[in-house]
């Protein structure tokens, strides 16, 4: 683990390759797993503020869960809050496309002026995972590694990017310009290193 302004950060950041292939995996993130993209109070209050326009970019199936269920709950197994899911495990909030890929239909009611959040910011950093240790009250930031985005690794390595240097924009949106630029000075620090030895 690496330290910048008080985040731990895995080392696999800067190790690792990535860059996301929709062509390959379709946005599987959007409806595999078991829990919700985790949620901070800030964005269960602007999407509570746009739900009704946000709304109109689902499906009619995803618009009854919500109206049915809410839009997020809490999961024991993350110890968090995130949003709702389909009873076949799909965000609310996902919408495909013709070619079966899928996006978030709060960043598509975004990009047309009618949501004031982007996306949650657990969607935008992935596959960097956020958590804290609250007796310390340190942030950290992990690689998860999951099977469903081998494509994406394979590009990456392919592309040579490493993960955090996909995520930059994330990144910035999450702790700043000056965070991102210790981040990227640490990386090419660490990649002379590897070519020197």
């Amino acid at each position: 683990m690496v330290i910048i302004q008080g985040v731990l950060i895995s080392r696999k950041l800067f190790t690792k390759s990535f860059v996301c292939n929709l062509t390959k995996c379709k946005g599987a993130c959007c409806w595999e797993g078991d829990y919700g993209a985790p949620l901070t109070d800030e964005e269960i209050d602007l999407i509570d503020n746009d739900l009704e326009r946000i709304l109109t970019f689902l499906p009619k199936s995803h618009q009854e869960r919500i109206k049915d269920k809410g839009f997020h709950s809490y999961y024991k197994g993350m110890r968090d809050v995130g949003t709702e899911l389909m009873p076949d495990k799909a965000c609310v909030f996902m919408t495909k496309d013709k070619n079966g890929i899928a996006h978030c239909g709060i960043e598509q009611a975004y990009k047309k002026g009618k949501s004031s959040l982007r996306k949650p910011i657990s969607c935008h950093l992935y596959p960097i995972r956020m958590s804290s240790n609250h007796q310390s009250g340190l942030q950290r930031m992990d690689y998860d590694e999951w099977d469903i985005c081998s494509a994406a690794c394979q590009l990456g390595e392919k592309l040579k990017i490493p993960v955090y240097q996909f995520l930059k924009e994330a990144i910035i949106r999450k702790f700043g310009e000056d965070f991102y630029a210790e981040m990227d000075a640490f990386g090419k620090h660490l990649s002379s290193q590897d070519k020197s030895g």
